[in-house]
Parts: structure tokens; sequence; C-alpha cells
């Protein structure tokens, strides 16, 4: 099999794999009464630069071979590599899933009996579904050998990142008072001990 189409394929099972796991949580929390919700429109631009990063250019590279001329040659390591890291960041990204349960949410919102989750994978890190995504982003630049749609992932979703982690964490201390200071201080943001 060529190279570039099995990166091409590895790249599609992933973000299928995504939705895949999204989907039936997404069904779930529609249910859940919101008693705070935050820069709606903010947030909806914010998700807009996220998925053009990690969806819709390198979509159009994967489907379309656009722009050929920012292509670099691709090896086996690479492929090898580019799919393990996707696989551990699904794999991490449903796991935030399961851990959050009715708490989560695609945007800024708190729910009803809300709860403080610091247990599972939010042990080791306050944003375990920013580490998957960002591990998203890694995948994708390691399979996509295109100096366009493979960073674009970094990008798009490190603008998310920026403009949203502080006023997450501002609406979780809003929320959680003391109990969320307490848990800030024992965990790192998204890389366990380091960030």
């Amino acid at each position: 099999m060529n190279l570039i189409l099995a990166s091409k394929i590895f790249w599609a099972i992933g973000v299928i794999g995504w939705y895949a796991i999204r989907f039936p949580f997404e069904r779930r929390v529609k249910r859940e009464r919101v008693v705070d919700a935050r820069d709606r429109l903010r947030e909806r631009i914010l998700l807009f630069c996220s998925t053009m990063g990690l969806g819709i250019i390198p979509g159009i590279w994967v489907f379309t071979g656009f722009p050929r001329s920012a292509d670099y040659p691709f090896t086996v390591a690479q492929l090898v590599l580019g799919a393990l890291v996707f696989g551990f960041s699904l794999w991490l990204f449903r796991r935030t899933h399961k851990d959050l349960g009715k708490n989560w949410s695609v945007t800024l919102e708190i729910k009803d009996k809300h709860k403080l989750i610091t247990g599972g994978v939010y042990r080791y890190v306050r944003h375990p579904m920013y580490s998957a995504f960002f591990l998203w982003a890694l995948a994708q630049l390691i399979l996509i050998p295109n100096w366009i749609a493979g960073p674009a992932g970094f990008i798009g979703f490190g603008i998310l990142f920026a403009f949203r982690v502080g006023r997450e964490e501002g609406m979780m201390l809003d929320t959680f008072g003391d109990e969320y200071r307490a848990y800030s201080a024992r965990t790192a943001r998204i890389v366990p001990g380091v960030f």
C-alpha cells in the first residue's frame, strides 16, 4: 500500500474514532440542565478555529491533496508513530469522557448537580481532554506530510486552548472555590508534573 494513502487512512480512522467516542456522550448530556453557560459566541469562534485545524484543513489535504507544493517525504516510521500517538489520544479522549460523565460539555457550562472530578485521569492533570486534543494534533503533524495541513491542528487547537483554559479555570473557581484551588495546586494543566 502507498504510504501516503496509509497516512490518510489512519488520519481518517482517527477522526471517525473521535466522533464515535463523542457522539453517545453528547446525546446523554443534552438532557442535563445547564445552570451557567459562558461566552457562547466566543466559544463558537474558538470551536471553529479548532475544527479548521483538526478537521477541515487536513481533510482537504486528505481528500484532494491540496496543497501538494507543501508536501514533504514520508516514512514508515512516521506512519507507525503517528498511528500509535493517535491511538493513545483516542484512548485518553474516551477515558476523559467516561470520567466526566454528565459533567462534560463541548462549551463552557456548569450543569445542575455538577461535580468536580478529581479521579481517574483527572488525578494527574486538570484538563486531560485538552491533552488528548494536543496528542491528536501531534499525531496529525506526524501522519500528514504537508507543511500546512500537518501543523494546522496545533495552530487551530492551540488558539482554542490559549483563549479558553483561563476562562474555564475561572468558571471552575467560581463554582467550586477552595476545592478547585486545592485541586489546581496538586495537578498540572495538561502534562503531568510539567505544565
